[in-house]
């Protein structure tokens, strides 16, 4: 027997109590039933709360009636800030018309040269402004990380009001986690030198959200 083993041997006869069922039980149970904490007081507009809190954290917000008007607010903002007509997107909203609003997108996993990402969200947290992404095979967490600017479509509702909430509703609707949930606050930041805020450093300098509805 290798010392791996035998370490490994401990720790199950370790664990293998006769109440092992019955600790399992109880720990799952804690998980399902346990209490929120202390959570803000925030009004019944969440949309509004949302915005506000994006805004702060430096994401840009605009705001369509249906998502038929997405292809051309994207080309209207990509337009503003002077960046090309290219994009990669997310398989959710690769169906969209994006030609006919004179864009040109692939509905791919991003690479290092793509320069704008487009992906929706699984829901959005008013709390905090942030955005929940799940990973998956139509929807690479690549689009929103790796390009400089990432667009976001937000249906409006699908904004919850707090991190307890999307959780409870991933679990509802998917039963099971991904591979990866990212949350999204803002572009990427860092305040690592002389304590000076830098956008952009380790992901997106720019995520611009398209509110819909």
């Amino acid at each position: 027997m290798s010392a791996k083993d035998e370490i490994l041997g401990r720790v199950r006869r370790g664990v293998g109590k006769d109440d092992f069922a019955k600790r399992r039980a109880a720990a799952i149970a804690s998980l399902i039933s346990a209490e929120r904490g202390p959570q803000p007081v925030m009004n019944a507009d969440l949309v509004a709360r949302f915005r506000a809190k994006a805004e702060y954290l430096a994401s840009t917000v605009a705001g369509v009636a249906s998502l038929a008007e997405v292809p051309a607010a994207v080309a209207a903002y990509l337009a503003a800030k002077g960046l090309a007509g290219e994009a990669v997107a997310t398989a959710d909203v690769g169906s969209l018309d994006w030609a006919g609003s004179g864009l040109n997108v692939a509905v791919r996993a991003a690479v290092d040269a793509d320069k704008t990402g487009i992906s929706g969200c699984f829901c959005a947290i008013a709390e905090t402004g942030t955005l929940v992404l799940l990973s998956g095979p139509q929807t690479p967490a690549t689009v929103s990380l790796l390009p400089e600017t990432h667009i976001a479509l937000v249906d409006v509702s699908r904004i919850v009001a707090t991190m307890e909430d999307a959780f409870a509703l991933l679990r509802t609707e998917r039963g099971s986690l991904p591979r990866a949930v990212n949350f999204i606050s803002g572009p990427s930041r860092t305040g690592d030198i002389e304590q000076t805020i830098v956008l952009g450093a380790h992901g997106p300098c720019r995520v611009h959200l398209i509110l819909i509805g």
